[in-house]
């Protein structure tokens, strides 16, 4: 009996994904655990493995597409013996997902997917001419308001995809005729046409934005700023460089790491998070690291980093960050953390607030270290300040418990020997 291929939920706040490409074709023969399609998700793009093997019998979606519900049937697989007509009256709740995850009518091949909504080209009497698009071409060329009937596919079946949209834009291809409609005063001011161009979101940066958004209209922020020391920091950083082995690639960020996780651990009251049955609080300490990747940030995160040495959690740190960058973190890697540290020092920002990443109660923005005027026992000097600001879920963590942390941090910011204890 076929089975069907679903749109997994690749991460604990997925609900949708792009299927960015697909790696088999109809007719393909696959073995359980074979990679068989790229799935841009809520952070990152991720391979997609066959749970079950068998022939590819049709694909449901077609390569491009984006909003793909989770749970949607995205393929069908052909068992031992069968043929394309064991797919006649299939349905996709044959396969176990069940009626809710079946769609309505039967999905049609990837390339009348891929153009069941989109333009005709104009013929002779009316007739009309189907023109073969991805989503994404179509919504790309309908923002610059080209017209599609004069591009040229390159994609499969002479389909528009993408890359063709990019040419026509560079090219200055011809753009469809205004309508009253379109010359009619808009409420949102746009850009003058040839002034850029559109450059569309990815799953990871749609979610960034809702998850941001729902954040600063729902969660009470409120922002406590210290200024820290970190001269006898940096001396002990250059005496771990000076031994060589593992200290040498201990940076900044690491010891501010290690500190967040031992002041949470003294002040457990911050290591918390807001739920409507009550305040959760975790009984591990796991901080989530923002990193700049080029479709957003993702936080992947140091688990029990209060347990963790300096030379532990730089090393993770370094193997984290270059796979979130290289969108190979696996789903358990950036998920569940209880704290998020943000740190903009190494771009020269002096100080900044950062959002509160729910469920997590807050979240520290770490500026850049530089020489400042400071007053030593009456009178002025110079020494190497660091401002650190803490943004509070003030349900959660309130302004005595947000400033016994930053007080605790603080500390073991400016006296780095008592992290080594």
């Amino acid at each position: 009996m076929p089975t069907t291929v679903a749109m997994p939920a690749l991460s604990p706040t997925m609900t949708e994904g792009t299927l960015a490409r697909w790696l088999v074709k109809e007719g393909d023969s696959v073995a359980a655990g074979d990679v068989i399609a790229e799935v841009e998700t809520d952070k990152a793009a991720m391979e997609l493995e066959a749970a079950d093997g068998g022939l590819v019998g049709r694909l449901l979606v077609a390569e491009g597409t984006e909003g793909v519900p989770v749970n949607q049937p995205i393929a069908v697989l052909l068992g031992d013996g069968e043929d394309a007509a064991a797919l006649d009256g299939f349905r996709p709740e044959a396969a176990g997902l069940g009626p809710e995850a079946a769609p309505e009518t039967p999905a049609p091949p990837p390339a009348a997917a891929a153009s069941a909504a989109a333009p005709r080209r104009g013929g002779p009497e009316g007739a009309a001419e189907r023109i073969f698009a991805s989503p994404l071409a179509r919504r790309m060329a309908e923002r610059a308001g080209l017209d599609l009937a004069a591009l040229r596919g390159t994609g499969p079946r002479g389909r528009i995809v993408r890359a063709d949209v990019e040419a026509a834009l560079s090219e200055g291809s011809p753009q469809v005729a205004p309508t009253a409609a379109d010359e009619a005063p808009s409420p949102v001011a746009a850009p003058p046409a040839g002034a850029g161009e559109i450059v569309p979101h990815t799953t990871m940066r749609k979610t960034i934005a809702r998850r941001l958004s729902e954040s600063k209209r729902t969660v009470p922020h409120f922002y406590l700023t210290v200024d820290c020391g970190i001269d006898r920091l940096l001396a002990t950083r250059r005496k771990f460089a000076e031994r060589g082995g593992a200290g040498r690639g201990i940076s900044v960020n690491d010891f501010v790491i290690r500190a967040a996780a031992l002041a949470l651990r003294e002040i457990p009251d911050a290591n918390a998070s807001w739920s409507d049955d009550g305040i959760v609080r975790y009984g591990s300490v796991d901080v989530s690291v923002a990193v700049a990747t080029d479709g957003g940030l993702i936080a992947p995160v140091v688990r029990n980093a209060d347990r963790k040495g300096l030379g532990e959690i730089s090393a993770e740190m370094k193997d984290l960050a270059a796979r979130a960058r290289s969108g190979g973190l696996r789903p358990e890697e950036y998920r569940g953390g209880t704290f998020s540290i943000s740190n903009l020092g190494m771009f020269g920002v002096r100080e900044f607030s950062a959002i509160v990443n729910p469920p997590q109660a807050a979240i520290l923005a770490v500026g850049a270290g530089e020489p400042r005027p400071v007053v030593r026992d009456g009178a002025l000097d110079v020494a190497t300040v660091m401002t650190c600001t803490l943004s509070c879920d003030h349900r959660v963590v309130d302004g005595a418990v947000g400033a016994r942390l930053l007080a605790a941090f603080k500390g073991f910011v400016e006296y780095p020997s008592t992290m080594l204890l």
